[in-house]
């Protein structure tokens, strides 16, 4: 589907100005100027279904997230195509969002959203991993030898943390995926977005910041209010749940994307800071810990 097509469909009459959006490694996103108003089209790469993403659920995801203020507005949705208001902003820098005052504006931008209403869609971390494995041995790709290493710490903290509360979560918090703009820190792309842990989001901000034990000490309590140490022990173990998703996640991608990216170095990436993580005193204390309680 070219942006072209679509553009003339939601813009009958109008000749919008229509611009590639560099960054992106599963979908095809434009900004498209028309009539004094700039938006991001979002088209959704090949076979993303495959990646447990279901468009209808993103664009509900992005409602809700728009409506608590967190991301920006929804201007329409057809055919799997979502369309955004375009934020006027530029990327909150990484060093940055390290510093208290960084992972204050963080929290402040993702709170809204996780206590806001139900959102059509389950994120469980412990099945995706899993899913991802068969997707990826049914279209005919290696699965890694560290898999089944990864897949038994993963066993054994789901099982010693046990049930979570679902709770909505956005699940793929990249610094690419917060914009400053302003004074205002936007949250975007929610198509993984799902009811889910919010301990995984937030480990998934914290290894993707790459915050070091002080600074996830600050992330929860600014999140909390205070630090516990059995958040502080959940924490340190959902951050290798965070790099075993994005392992697999890759492991699938090499199997079915068609676009100009190595998914294959992405994996390798993954997995070596998951043996990290696992290797770790702190892991392993924290470990400990939840199998303890």
């Amino acid at each position: 589907m070219q942006p072209e097509t679509i553009a003339a469909r939601l813009w009958p009459g109008r000749s919008p100005r229509i611009e590639p959006l560099v960054g992106g490694i599963t979908n095809h996103n434009f900004k498209v100027s028309v009539d004094g108003g700039t938006y991001v089209l979002r088209i959704g790469g090949k076979d993303t279904e495959l990646l447990r993403i279901e468009r209808r659920a993103e664009h509900e995801a992005a409602l809700a997230a728009a409506r608590v203020g967190t991301g920006p507005e929804v201007v329409a949705f057809e055919s799997g195509v979502l369309v955004t208001r375009f934020v006027e902003g530029q990327p909150f820098p990484a060093e940055r969002m390290r510093t208290p005052e960084g992972i204050s504006r963080a929290v402040d931008a993702l709170r809204p959203f996780h206590d806001g209403p139900a959102i059509p869609a389950r994120f469980d971390s412990f099945r995706v991993v899993e899913t991802f494995a068969a997707t990826a041995g049914e279209r005919g790709a290696r699965i890694p030898a560290a898999y089944d290493r990864a897949n038994e710490l993963a066993s054994r903290i789901e099982r010693g943390r046990g049930p979570q509360p679902l709770r909505p979560c956005h699940n793929d918090l990249l610094n690419a995926n917060f914009i400053l703009d302003g004074e205002r820190l936007w949250i975007v792309d929610w198509e993984y977005a799902g009811m889910g842990d919010v301990f995984f989001d937030l480990a998934n901000f914290s290894v993707n910041h790459e915050l070091d034990p002080e600074e996830d000490d600050e992330l929860l309590l600014r999140y909390f209010g205070e630090r516990r140490e059995a958040d502080a022990a959940s924490l340190a173990v959902m951050r290798l749940m965070s790099d075993f998703r994005e392992a697999m996640w890759g492991v699938v991608q090499q199997a079915i994307s068609e676009l100009d990216f190595d998914f294959a170095d992405y994996t390798r990436r993954h997995f070596e800071r998951l043996e990290r993580t696992a290797a770790a005193p702190r892991f392993r204390a924290a470990l400990h810990t939840i199998e303890s309680t």
